[in-house]
């Protein structure tokens, strides 16, 4: 069985004192009992964080870093930062980055293989256009850039790997696919895996849905057989976010 993991995706939001009222209000309604939670916070909000869930067990991620150790990249931030810092999880390839700062396959798998070398948990992000949904290639894609982002990834930093599926046309638009396509693309990144690294890579590693969750999708989403929690992008800033986290199971 694997353990659910719902990540928070503050994007550029909230300053430090913003985000220190915010955890104190939400930190302690969290179930953390049976699955992984992680804050995704601006660079800027790391140490707040880290200190307002010191205790609490909830992790906390960047949204971001550079595939290389150091150099001449202004304005960059690279994996060693991240984990002196005290970060443990870090979203690589969010359509964001792809469609307005000129991330590429290439780039992303480098930072795949970076993130993996420094002990970070990669948070890796596939998704199709809506053009490409309405083409019918969603499988294709996903399958592809799943597999350029894995290019070359030993089999054990592909089992610590998470995958979020994050169509883009559902991303802040407030449309959310449906239980069954979400599923179906999920089970499609697995079936990938499993090509590429064999059946005891795809069954171990955690899959998510990313787009529009909110309080009254996340359980029957998080219920589906392929999908192991969520990437939740605007209601993750929202007290709402609790009830995501807690959503029932069993429900």
């Amino acid at each position: 069985m694997r353990k659910k993991i719902i990540a928070g995706n503050w994007k550029m939001n909230m300053t430090r004192s913003e985000a220190a009222s915010f955890i104190e209000g939400l930190s302690g309604k969290l179930n953390t009992k049976d699955r992984d939670v992680v804050f995704c916070v601006p660079f800027t909000d790391i140490f707040t964080a880290l200190s307002a869930l010191a205790g609490k067990g909830v992790y906390v991620g960047a949204q971001n870093m550079h595939y290389e150790d150091s150099g001449a990249f202004t304005g960059e931030i690279s994996a060693a930062m991240l984990t002196d810092a005290g970060v443990t999880h870090v979203i690589i390839g969010h359509s964001e980055r792809r469609q307005y700062f000129g991330e590429t396959d290439e780039t992303v798998n480098k930072k795949v293989h970076k993130a993996i070398n420094a002990g970070l948990t990669p948070i890796l992000c596939v998704g199709e256009s809506l053009a490409q949904r309405e083409s019918g290639i969603t499988e294709e894609i996903v399958r592809m850039q799943t597999k350029m982002a894995l290019l070359n990834v030993a089999k054990e930093g592909v089992m610590k790997t998470v995958i979020a599926y994050e169509p883009i046309w559902a991303i802040g638009t407030g449309r959310t696919a449906t239980d069954e396509q979400a599923q179906e693309a999920c089970a499609s990144i697995r079936r990938a895996v499993a090509g590429l690294y064999g059946e005891d890579a795809a069954d171990a590693i955690r899959i998510q849905y990313g787009g529009s969750v909110n309080a009254g999708n996340a359980a029957a989403l998080f219920g589906m057989p392929d999908i192991d929690g969520g990437l939740v992008g605007g209601a993750s800033i929202k007290n709402d976010f609790a009830q995501i986290v807690n959503y029932d199971s069993k429900g």
